[in-house]
């Protein structure tokens, strides 16, 4: 059996499993979101100014304003 074959049997077992398993990892979902939306918000103060003025710039250019 090839390589990837062998990996490709062990991928589809691991996500069978994970489908049988119902209840799933609720707090470690919650707390990738949490991390996540911690990410948007952070990036988002530091990057906000640059891209409005950006937008700002690339519609002055567009309209001829």
């Amino acid at each position: 059996m090839t390589t990837l074959r062998r990996w490709w049997h062990r991928s589809s077992d691991w996500v069978g499993d994970l489908a049988d398993d119902e209840r799933g990892d609720v707090p470690g979902w919650v707390l990738v979101t949490l991390m996540t939306a911690a990410l948007v918000v952070v990036i988002w103060a530091v990057a906000g100014p640059a891209l409005t003025d950006l937008f700002e710039q690339a519609i002055k250019r567009v309209s001829g304003i």
